[in-house]
């Protein structure tokens, strides 16, 4: 597992996946359309950015026409992604919402292969398999029992899809400005996209109670400033491959929440599909070290023969 200055990459991983694991919870509190939830969570984050934008502004003002088109299409298919997924959990449950997005690596690692020639290990994709498969079995009852819960599955893969697009104009972008730069420029042009949706819409943009602005700010400071944030932050050190598996861990800890905080039950393969869904992403996680072990025992063994 490579690290990040001095701190080990799985601790700000887990600190990211904990923070997106409350994202469905608070979606499902608000009464607020998915399209307000989203603009107001990212118009807040950037909000939230701006006391720190100062040592940025040179790097902000000599973007060139092409960098800037390519970061507006990254907010684009977040905003794309958040308006689809955030509707999908008006229309199913937490644990078939979140299950779909254990997609979200399958389209990145093919995307990856064919945008960027990036190879995933044999051992990665074994781990892959298995956190996929344990991902599975958390919605395995749920997904597609109505008419209902199955336009939420389809919204949720078509949100799926367009996040991984996201992420992978993201592996790129941010090897090109600052990842505060990225992150800042991407959440406002989500947060345009997302405006003129409403106006287009005609979806108002006041007259929501008070318990819904608080839920628009916890969006914001919670998954998106301790998710997304620092998921984009950590885009520099490692791929989107490994940012996508380890959000595969999104949908344990969201149905865990939802099972505590909104009553929705567990059953025994949502249980032992989240147990399969973190093996599989320890092992994905440790897929490099693994390597690397392998290989040293192949060049230390012939020595002992010799000896």
């Amino acid at each position: 597992m490579k690290k990040v200055a001095s701190i080990p990459t799985a601790i700000p991983l887990i600190i990211g996946i904990i923070a997106v694991s409350f994202s469905s919870i608070f979606v499902k509190w608000s009464s607020a359309p998915a399209s307000i939830q989203g603009m107001y969570r990212l118009f807040f984050t950037a909000l939230l950015m701006l006391p720190f934008i100062r040592p940025h502004l040179a790097e902000l003002k000599s973007l060139s026409l092409k960098k800037t088109f390519m970061l507006f299409a990254s907010g684009f298919f977040l905003a794309l992604h958040f308006l689809l997924w955030m509707g999908s959990l008006k229309l199913t449950t937490v644990s078939s919402s979140t299950i779909i997005l254990a997609l979200e690596p399958v389209f990145i690692v093919i995307g990856a292969f064919f945008i960027y020639k990036e190879r995933t290990s044999a051992f990665a994709m074994f781990g892959m398999g298995v956190a996929i498969i344990g991902a599975v079995l958390i919605g395995w009852g749920d997904i597609g029992v109505s008419r209902t819960n199955l336009i939420g599955d389809l919204l949720s893969v078509f949100g799926t899809l367009a996040v991984s697009v996201h992420m992978l104009i993201g592996q790129k972008m941010v090897k090109q400005v600052s990842s505060y730069v990225y992150s800042f420029v991407v959440f406002l042009s989500a947060t345009i996209v997302f405006a003129l949706y409403n106006l287009i819409d005609g979806v108002s943009f006041t007259g929501y109670s008070g318990k819904d602005w608080g839920i628009f700010l916890l969006l914001a400071v919670v998954p998106t400033v301790f998710g997304h944030l620092l998921f984009n932050w950590l885009l520099q050190y490692v791929s989107a491959t490994t940012i996508s598996m380890s959000i595969l861990g999104e949908p344990v800890g969201a149905s865990l929440l939802a099972f505590v905080l909104l009553g929705e039950q567990m059953t025994w393969f949502q249980i032992i599909g989240g147990l399969l869904a973190i093996s599989g992403l320890i092992l994905f996680l440790n897929a490099d070290r693994m390597k690397w072990t392998s290989k040293r025992k192949r060049d230390v063994e012939p020595l002992k023969s010799v000896s």
